[in-house]
């Protein structure tokens, strides 16, 4: 008798929990950014909330679709939306890559587009004088001050992410053609950068590092009630704690550790600093992104073209 043949699985149209928490797990798996992984396990998270919800959904373009109507009446910003899309999108990407979804299926999700952003993205920057009041509001006479003090200026100064922050080694701190740099940072999507120190932010740095004794390892660690360094790091909330006690202080309002990197970035650019430049000193991949972290505002009482080295002397009567 002929043996019998076992029939091929066919990829589902609609995905249990368990299929979810594996593409889940899978997207997770391809993120090498904590705060990455962190983000896109909530918006993940979101949708698989929404989706098991609904009575046995087809997972589609058609769905996502939905989804998005349902994101857009519940008014979140067009940047949160479009996060939340980008993770459904991976999701679907994972679940066809492992057998559990429709390859056109995933293909037609991944054509669900993104909800177009208006104007200028709305953001915090601070003044140089603000910037001044906010490191001046930090005592420095404590060695918890000292560390404090010194995280500040690295995130106003440097443009360092919150993750790069935490992670800075001693080690990485190094002299390139005489100047003191953060050398070889791996920052968000693994891309490897150096970050110019200013010397005012070294100053700080050095306060800190030589009176907590550390010499090697992690550059900023947690301390104890009793003023004792405690434990090799520490964790995001202590960045946020220290940001909003130095901003309350210095009478500033609603003041996140990312808006010392967009300050940094436009006191760059005040001050001269060319667009190219900056993109290096941040890690950005797309100068796109710069322009965003700036808020660049088009000038046209003082156009960048109205001096360019071109323009024809004006004759006087004297001339012929």
């Amino acid at each position: 008798m002929p043996k019998s043949r076992k029939k091929k699985k066919s990829p589902k149209r609609v995905l249990a929990l368990p299929d979810l928490e594996q593409a889940k797990s899978a997207v997770l798996n391809t993120l090498t950014s904590k705060s990455g992984q962190r983000t896109y396990d909530h918006a993940i998270a979101e949708f698989v909330e929404w989706y098991c919800s609904e009575p046995r959904l087809a997972f589609n373009r058609t769905v996502v679709l939905r989804y998005r109507i349902n994101l857009e009446q519940r008014q979140f910003a067009p940047s949160t939306i479009n996060l939340r899309l980008a993770a459904v999108r991976r999701i679907a990407y994972e679940a066809a890559d492992s057998g559990l979804l429709s390859p056109e299926l995933a293909v037609g999700i991944r054509r669900v587009k993104g909800v177009r952003r208006l104007g200028v993205r709305i953001g915090n920057w601070l003044t140089a004088e603000q910037g001044k009041r906010l490191l001046e509001a930090t005592s420095t006479d404590t060695l918890r001050g000292k560390r404090n003090h010194a995280m500040l200026s690295l995130l106003v100064g440097c443009g360092l992410r919150r993750a790069e922050l935490l992670g800075l080694t001693m080690d990485s701190i190094q002299l390139r053609e005489e100047h003191w740099v953060i050398a070889d940072l791996i920052g968000k999507g693994g891309h490897i950068r150096t970050v110019p120190i200013p010397l005012w932010v070294k100053k700080a740095f050095d306060a800190w590092t030589e009176s907590a004794q550390i010499t090697n390892g992690r550059v900023f660690r947690s301390i104890n009630r009793a003023g004792r360094i405690w434990g090799d790091g520490m964790t995001p909330k202590v960045i946020w704690e220290v940001v909003k006690g130095a901003a309350a202080r210095a009478g500033i309002e609603k003041l996140a550790p990312h808006d010392l990197r967009r300050t940094c970035a436009r006191l760059c650019h005040l001050a001269g600093g060319a667009l190219d430049q900056i993109q290096f000193l941040l890690g950005h991949v797309s100068v796109q992104t710069t322009e965003r972290c700036l808020g660049c505002k088009q000038r046209i009482r003082n156009a960048v073209n109205d001096r360019i080295g071109i323009q024809p002397k004006r004759r006087t009567r004297s001339d012929p």
